[in-house]
């Protein structure tokens, strides 16, 4: 939403939500408050449950949808994978008569998608990721701890450019929002620049320096909310992080909610992407997140308590200049 946001708004005004506006409350708010001469709209829908879509998309009647991913997230209200795309897929519901789809091309579910979106009338699909098929395609990608530098075809166009956010899933949703530029005929060069000052929203990977008698640490701050997908981005955002010297990694981990019977396993096996990442140190909050504490050896053993409270005052004793912390759980 912010990338697409910035990029936009180099063609025209632009409006969109204050923060993750996506439910039954925020959508008509944000729609409310659009200016009557804006060119650019741009709103997110979310759910976390079937049936919830459908009416928001009703109320924005959106020319362009686009559908980054489809994971476990919420899976416990849901009984499979494909239930959860069978629900963002309602999004295709509401596209206005000539619309387009934007459909991620990497995601095992884009060809359920796809044959929803044509269900529902929509003729226009645009696909993106790095699989070769895709219409807007990342040939070239090199992340950095905090940018990266992609070049990209975007249905036959070639680009170059640098994305002001860190991470391979802000780059693939940022060939998200040039496919978007694209069909919705707004300057695609001053996008691809705009999209080098793109930011990260509040709770979703912004960095904080932060000062400490020794010198500093990091902070990268991905609070808002946490699913399996998502846990894995910022644990790997977290290893391509430089840590100062003597510095160490450090993931401080809250529950990911909503996750059902298969919750227990689900935490557990974040300890593969722990030690892919080269995290030196775990926090561990929560009694589901006491899993993956429980496959954590001694020697990366941070501290653990059932709630974040009870963690706070052992997690600030044991930090020191140097090192990166990444905070990130479910937002319950």
């Amino acid at each position: 939403k912010e990338m697409l946001r910035v990029a936009l708004a180099a063609s025209g005004l632009t409006h969109s939500s204050m923060a993750s506006f996506n439910n039954h409350w925020g959508v008509p708010l944000t729609l409310a408050r659009m200016p009557r001469k804006t060119s650019y709209g741009v709103f997110e829908i979310g759910m976390n449950h079937g049936g919830e879509i459908t009416p928001l998309v009703g109320m924005v009647r959106p020319h362009v949808a686009i559908v980054t991913k489809v994971a476990p997230g919420h899976i416990g209200n849901f009984n499979s994978v494909e239930e959860i795309a069978d629900a963002k897929a309602e999004i295709f519901s509401g596209v206005e008569a000539g619309g387009h789809a934007v459909l991620n091309r990497d995601n095992p579910f884009f060809e359920r998608l796809a044959a929803a979106a044509r269900s529902s009338g929509i003729q226009n699909i645009i696909s993106f990721g790095s699989h070769e098929k895709a219409d807007v395609r990342s040939a070239r990608v090199v992340l950095h701890g905090t940018c990266s530098c992609v070049t990209a075809d975007v249905m036959g166009e070639k680009l170059i450019y640098k994305l002001g956010l860190p991470g391979e899933h802000m780059v693939l949703n940022s060939l998200a929002v040039l496919a978007a530029v694209k069909v919705m005929g707004a300057d695609l060069a001053r996008a691809a620049l705009a999209l080098a000052v793109a930011e990260a929203a509040k709770g979703r990977g912004v960095h904080h320096r932060l000062r400490m008698e020794a010198g500093e640490l990091l902070l990268i701050d991905e609070s808002y909310n946490a699913n399996p997908v998502s846990m894995a981005a910022a644990l790997a955002l977290l290893g391509r992080a430089k840590t100062g010297k003597g510095g160490r990694r450090i993931a401080v981990l809250g529950d990911m909610l909503e996750l059902g019977k298969d919750g227990a396993s689900l935490h557990a096996e974040l300890f593969k992407a722990v030690d892919a990442n080269k995290v030196d140190v775990v926090y561990a909050a929560g009694p589901l997140m006491a899993h993956l504490w429980a496959k954590t050896p001694e020697d990366r053993r941070g501290a653990s308590a059932n709630t974040s409270a009870e963690l706070k005052d052992r997690l600030l004793d044991g930090l020191q200049a140097g090192d990166v912390v990444m905070i990130k759980g479910s937002l319950g």
